[in-house]
């Protein structure tokens, strides 16, 4: 990927996270959601939007219906704020990347070498 589609990834996700932050009043949206990646198309035309959400199961197909049907007000509002040809259809996926990070790592505390007292060398 070359500097510039970069940089629209960066700006869409920044504008989505304030949008989500400050406009979006939808029950569903908890704080603990966060968008991780975005991966626009070379045309701008679309782009996939990766979020996680700090919950269970319920709480992130909650935050996805939201997402989704929240996705043409996003989509309209980015188009006022941004200075892009295009802003791009939103297509959004649950990004678990974090909780796999967490459990990965809650694994090798668990499975670490211990002193005599218990504690991990």
């Amino acid at each position: 990927m070359n500097r510039r589609m970069d940089r629209v990834n960066m700006l869409v996700r920044q504008e989505i996270s304030r949008i989500l932050a400050t406009e979006m009043n939808d029950p569903r949206l908890t704080s603990l959601i966060s968008i991780t990646e975005v991966q626009t198309s070379r045309d701008l035309r679309s782009a996939k939007v990766y979020f996680s959400v700090l919950g269970d199961e319920h709480q992130k197909r909650n935050a996805l219906a939201a997402l989704e049907s929240a996705g043409g007000y996003i989509h309209r509002t980015m188009k006022r704020n941004l200075s892009l040809k295009f802003a791009p259809f939103l297509s959004f996926q649950l990004d678990e990347s974090i909780e796999q990070g967490t459990g990965m790592l809650d694994l090798i505390s668990r499975n670490a070498p211990r002193d005599l007292d218990g504690e991990a060398l």
